[in-house]
């Protein structure tokens, strides 16, 4: 099966503190082209110290600029995201609540039961706004130079990895490729990817899988040491590291993914004009080049419509991975 393709960051982003939850808007300003008059609330269904929460106040003070009105990131962590993802479907469609989630948006149907909300008719796709392949990682004090050597070490017994949470599709691959190893490692989701690398850096786990956007800075740092790279090719910064087709996983690839949503019913003016603000506002070529060059990621920055389509296909594809692993949320 051929599967779809935070120091550094975080002092990138150059965010203000973004204070609490703002009172709630009157629908009135947001049917008119007052739109916006109060802040805008941004959920982040994850612990803060991810890359979520970290691609999120990345375009704050962008869209700030360009709206005219404060940008409130609440985090909302919990039970694979679907916390936070139904605080931002349950939300007023008055444009003054919106999603950016990652990528086990996808997974919600499978590892939720009885999940509140429709992926599909309650949220509607703003943009994907961008893609890193997941990279596996370890503390240059452990014994492994390559995943071949967890893969040995893991049929002694006994060797942990972190991520950043139950059905991430890092957790997902690694499920797979132990599976076609033959090993079973112990696996420590985490919710949040600062609280993962922390304990990958503090040698905690014995190694990690996060996104190449999380990883770069401690790679960079070298407080983390690179094993694998889980992307169709090599990232320019991790020229030496092998892919995982080279390390003989063919048909294997595994990309994090990162999305902006709304509640479904924002008029069509209102979702345009945050839209076009904030393609424009990860379009800066500061925040473009700490996306791309540092962080090893890829703006995509498509339309709505491209971002459905790529979400179904996600649900269906990872969808039959979690089943197949019987994997349940945090």
């Amino acid at each position: 099966m051929t599967l779809p393709t935070r120091r550094a960051l975080v002092a990138a982003l150059g965010a203000a503190p973004l204070a609490g939850l703002p009172p709630a808007p009157s629908s009135a300003a947001s049917a008119t082209g007052s739109w916006p008059s109060e802040p805008i609330r941004i959920f982040v269904p994850f612990a803060p110290g991810g890359s979520t929460d970290a691609v999120a106040r990345l375009a704050a003070p962008g869209l700030q600029k360009r709206l005219g009105v404060p940008i409130i990131i609440e985090n909302r962590s919990g039970a694979a995201g679907s916390i936070g993802t139904d605080a931002a479907a349950r939300s007023r469609p008055d444009g003054y609540s919106w999603l950016i989630t990652f990528d086990s948006h996808a997974l919600m149907p499978v590892l939720v039961p009885n999940l509140p909300f429709d992926l599909e008719k309650d949220l509607q796709p703003v943009t994907q706004i961008g893609r890193a392949p997941y990279v596996t990682a370890c503390q240059p004090a452990k014994p492994y130079r390559a995943m071949d050597d967890v893969f040995a070490a893991a049929r002694r017994g006994g060797v942990s990895f972190g991520s950043t949470g139950n059905g991430t599709i890092g957790h997902l691959v690694m499920l797979m490729m132990a599976q076609r190893q033959g090993v079973e490692l112990t696996h420590l989701p985490y919710r949040s990817g600062g609280l993962a690398v922390n304990d990958a850096v503090a040698g905690h786990v014995d190694f990690m899988i996060g996104s190449a956007a999380l990883l770069a800075p401690h790679l960079a740092a070298g407080t983390l040491r690179p094993l694998m790279q889980l992307g169709e090719g090599r990232l320019p910064a991790l020229g030496t590291v092998p892919t995982l087709r080279e390390a003989g996983f063919e048909g294997l690839s595994a990309e994090a993914w990162w999305g902006a949503f709304a509640p479904a019913g924002v008029p069509a003016p209102i979702l345009d004009r945050f839209q076009a603000a904030l393609i424009e506002s990860y379009r800066e070529p500061a925040i473009a080049r700490q996306f791309t060059e540092v962080n090893q990621a890829e703006l995509v920055l498509g339309d709505g419509p491209a971002l459905g389509r790529f979400v179904r296909e996600q649900v269906r594809v990872w969808g039959e991975v979690a089943r197949a692993h019987n994997v349940r949320p945090d």
